[in-house]
């Protein structure tokens, strides 16, 4: 049986859905990023992603909190059979919208990421993409577990809490977030042991941060007024030399020094559930 939530968590839930429906509004259809966010070597956690889930013909995928529908949009063009969930309904509504620009079709459903309606064992793959870390993260996982099938996998990305140079990206990037929001922290990965198998993790951005105070020092682009994680997409072509170089140093370094992976940006996550 689903508990209500109380008083003040409804009151939270409200003031989220709110904050996302007015951000829905404001995005044109025809500029979201559905084959950038899936292709530019700066979204290296999708492609990391990519390699983790391999052909996904036929899989019925959840993509929960699913936002203007960026990878909800590419599944369907894989050939998934697509569910994309939010507590947004602006954002239910634009996912349509830039499904159909993309010639693909998937199905939508209103719901909270911790009080998910789906009967039990119904998906093959859960995708949560920059979404734990705005809810409450042990109920939404049992709820991942719940309704993922038998040997079903849950792929998902979110920022760590570590780093001291994004931690003054974010107070100073207050206007575009939320106040929910809590990064991960790097022991966070035990609750997906406790629930899955084969749990699997890649860290990213760590030298490669350099083009966040690209943005801010050299291009004067305060965080408050363009949000850099859409940035470095929507100008990937531009970027991509300048990653390169980075994320060259990134892997000299991180790889004989794991334990600095906990000061990346972003933590990608593989888990299965058992069969």
């Amino acid at each position: 049986m689903t508990v209500p939530p109380s008083a003040a968590d409804a009151a939270l839930k409200e003031k989220e859905e709110h904050f996302h429906d007015i951000w829905a509004g404001g995005i044109d259809p025809k500029e979201v990023m559905v084959e950038e966010s899936w292709n530019a070597v700066t979204c290296p956690e999708h492609q990391w992603i990519r390699r983790q889930l391999g052909d996904i013909r036929g899989k019925k995928i959840l993509d929960l909190g699913c936002g203007a529908g960026e990878a909800a949009v590419w599944f369907a063009k894989q050939g998934a059979d697509v569910t994309a969930s939010d507590l947004s309904s602006e954002f239910l509504a634009l996912v349509q919208r830039v499904a159909a620009l993309h010639g693909t079709q998937l199905h939508t459903h209103h719901a909270d990421a911790d009080r998910l309606d789906f009967p039990d064992n119904t998906f093959d793959v859960v995708y949560a993409g920059n979404v734990l870390h705005h809810v409450d993260t042990d109920k939404t996982l049992d709820q991942i577990h719940r309704i993922l099938k038998p040997g079903g996998v849950l792929v998902s990305w979110d920022p760590l809490t570590h780093n001291p140079v994004i931690n003054i990206y974010r107070r100073m990037a207050m206007p575009v977030r939320t106040e929910d929001e809590h990064p991960l922290h790097i022991r966070d990965i035990n609750k997906f042991r406790q629930r899955f198998t084969d749990v699997r993790f890649d860290c990213f951005w760590f030298s490669t941060l350099w083009i966040f105070l690209r943005f801010y020092v050299v291009e004067r682009v305060h965080p408050s007024k363009e949000r850099y994680w859409k940035k470095i997409i929507k100008e990937h072509a531009r970027l991509t030399p300048i990653y390169n170089r980075w994320a060259r140093l990134d892997r000299m370094i991180l790889g004989p020094l794991p334990f600095l992976k906990r000061y990346c940006w972003n933590i990608a996550i593989c888990a299965r559930k058992a069969g």
